[in-house]
């Protein structure tokens, strides 16, 4: 297998785009393997990489389906849950704590945090 053609940190030529970049374009690679990489230089530790992939070789990004948009949405709807009392918190549930803050730092008058 070749090497990568490898490019210094804003020097790569026109027509590779890194992923973020293509989906910006409304873009993805499509299969595609990675074309190139850039390396960004650092002191102390090995430099960044990033991938790179051909623009042309690249596919428009999948449109959302009804059931995509319902699937995301549940998904973000049981992040908000919290699996101590099964309320929905209105925020995404820190993975830290693993429940809602009133759950998680119960007050001297339980949970709701009620007088």
């Amino acid at each position: 297998m070749a090497a990568l053609p490898v490019y210094r940190w804003h020097l790569a030529p026109d027509g590779y785009a890194t992923r973020r970049q293509l989906r910006a374009r409304g873009l993805r690679p499509g299969g595609q393997g990675v074309a190139a990489q850039l390396e960004r230089p650092r002191r102390r530790r090995g430099p960044l990489v990033a991938y790179l992939y051909k623009v042309d070789l690249a596919k428009p990004v999948r449109p959302m389906t009804p059931a995509r948009w319902a699937a995301l949405a549940a998904a973000n709807a049981a992040r908000r849950r919290c699996p101590s009392c099964r309320r929905d918190a209105g925020y995404v549930i820190p993975t830290s704590l693993g429940t809602c803050v009133p759950c998680a730092f119960p007050g001297p008058h339980g949970p709701d945090g009620s007088t």
